[in-house]
């Protein structure tokens, strides 16, 4: 009887042993600024912010799983392909989210970002929102805002953002074939831009009394090295600021990307302002008309980002990629 109760005994160790391992089997683990976020299964509701992250989920397929989305029709205008993709999926705010419209979708995942639909301090953070059973992926590129020991941008900010969401949401084998496409496609570029002088690039977002660009830590910075350009502004400890327009002038760039916002005559009307500014209009790049005009999605962390690359590639050295 000792011999059989012990077997038996032993039977129901290994059996609960066999559960803790399973479930733990089950976990999936992730990186969220340095901090692991861990989910026992699969999302089933999920809020995405803003188009490039939006973007991202739909690369995916993902638009089964999505409940809302924020801060798409507050800023920017839609195009086609994206408003095909999106069909009847609601937005729950044009431009950030309250507690209330997120709560009101019922998520269990929340993929954001620091000032891409979150500030610090907040009332709407990772902090606020787990108490409601509510996790949120915060988009790689935005860490820095909160710890500033961060690398500087390289295309892995889209990449590893990619692969995360693909591994949270069980499409890790879609993520990874859309990876190594982007990269087959730019290791093309770069095959043709490696060896020549790098044009001095700068960025700018819209007409301002200071303009506001990107720095080392924002993904154009890495999008206009793979081109084959060098950002004027990259020794800027930032994501996106503010400089001066003496800085940028001083840099004299060769070569503009314009964020096209698509209302009025968008990078057309930047151009313009830069054409009358008394300290731009001497610069190579304005006065012999070089420049180039980008969407929001495509200067942001997300699939376009690679296509604007090549965009950016095309227009700076037109003569290493001849029309078709």
């Amino acid at each position: 009887m000792k011999i059989r109760l012990k077997l038996a005994t032993a039977a129901i160790l290994l059996s609960s042993c066999a559960s803790i391992i399973s479930a733990s089997a089950s976990e999936i683990t992730v990186d969220n600024c340095g901090i692991p976020l861990v989910f026992d299964k699969t999302p089933e509701r999920l809020i995405v912010h803003d188009m490039n992250m939006t973007e991202m989920a739909f690369a995916l397929g993902l638009q089964d799983k999505i409940v809302g989305l924020t801060g798409i029709t507050g800023w920017y205008k839609t195009s086609p392909t994206f408003d095909e993709l999106r069909g009847d999926i609601k937005e729950l705010a044009p431009k950030y989210p309250t507690m209330e419209n997120l709560l009101a979708a019922s998520p269990d995942l929340f993929f954001a970002g620091w000032y891409y639909g979150m500030k610090p301090g907040g009332d709407v953070t990772p902090d606020t929102l787990a108490p409601f059973g509510v996790k949120t992926m915060v988009l790689t590129e935005s860490c820095v805002h909160l710890n500033k020991d961060r690398p500087e941008a390289s295309m892995e900010l889209l990449f590893g953002d990619v692969e995360r969401l693909g591994k949270v949401m069980d499409v890790s084998e879609k993520a990874e074939a859309l990876i190594a496409g982007w990269k087959q496609q730019l290791a093309d570029i770069q095959a043709k831009t490696a060896e020549i002088t790098k044009p001095r690039v700068f960025l700018l977002d819209g007409p301002a009394d200071a303009p506001f660009t990107a720095g080392k830590f924002a993904i154009p910075d890495a999008m206009i090295t793979a081109a084959g350009g060098s950002n004027v502004t990259h020794d800027l400890e930032t994501s996106w600021g503010r400089t001066s327009w003496e800085a940028v002038a001083a840099s004299n760039p060769e070569f503009l990307i314009l964020l096209d916002y698509q209302t009025g005559n968008g990078a057309a009307d930047t151009f313009k302002f830069l054409q009358d500014h008394p300290v731009m209009a001497g610069t190579d790049a304005v006065k012999n008309g070089r420049w180039i005009g980008l969407r929001y999605e495509e200067l942001t962390p997300g699939p376009a980002n690679i296509d604007a690359i090549e965009k950016i590639a095309k227009a700076m050295h037109a003569d290493l990629f001849p029309s078709n």
